[in-house]
């Protein structure tokens, strides 16, 4: 199994790192052939506008939409949520609308107002420190989604189908189990 992490933009690195723990091989994707090579793509936090500006801009938002629509496993957080999302409702932004959730970006604050907090996972036996750094909130969200965790009733962690969502970013934690979670997925 190989699987990429978009390096257009965005911590991309931390979540390389995570997966490589984890034993897996890693291609970092910065064009629509580097798809070609993976069996799934995790989205990273960053700036959502500029990832999607630049995917455009190298012909990889066109590509990955429709490998997506097809089955291809991906995993975004925070700025990858926002990207993967059906809506954006507090900023006019584009995005690949292949979740059906709508969010509203920094919902959670400022940089200033980052936080880490516990929270129960659906499947995990123990709790989960998330941290969130400028997090989208979900604010609506269609039948087939799956909510998997929520903070303060607002859904964290959610699935529909191969895509998987997270406000949050495991990729800053030392635990593998979110990342787990997706390779589990591409399996």
């Amino acid at each position: 199994m190989k699987i990429g992490v978009s390096g257009i933009q965005g911590d991309f690195r931390e979540h390389k790192q995570m997966l490589e723990r984890l034993g897996v091989e890693v291609l970092i994707v910065r064009k629509p052939e580097d798809l070609d090579e993976v069996n799934g793509l995790v989205i990273p936090g960053g700036e959502s506008t500029t990832m999607i500006r630049i995917m455009k801009m190298v012909n990889l938002y066109e590509k990955l939409r429709e490998r997506i629509s097809n089955g291809f496993p991906v995993f975004g957080t925070c700025a990858g949520m926002i990207l993967l999302s059906k809506e954006v409702v507090n900023f006019k932004q584009d995005s690949l609308k292949v979740i059906d959730i709508k969010v509203e970006r920094n919902a959670y604050g400022r940089q200033v107002d980052s936080f880490e907090t516990e929270v129960e996972i659906k499947g995990f036996e123990k709790a989960y420190k998330a941290v969130f750094i400028r997090a989208p909130k979900v604010v609506g969200y269609g039948n087939d989604v799956e909510v998997l965790s929520t903070y303060e009733n607002s859904p964290i962690l959610l699935r529909q189908k191969n895509v998987l969502v997270a406000s949050f970013h495991p990729e800053l934690t030392d635990d593998t189990r979110v990342h787990k979670y997706f390779l589990n997925m591409v399996k």
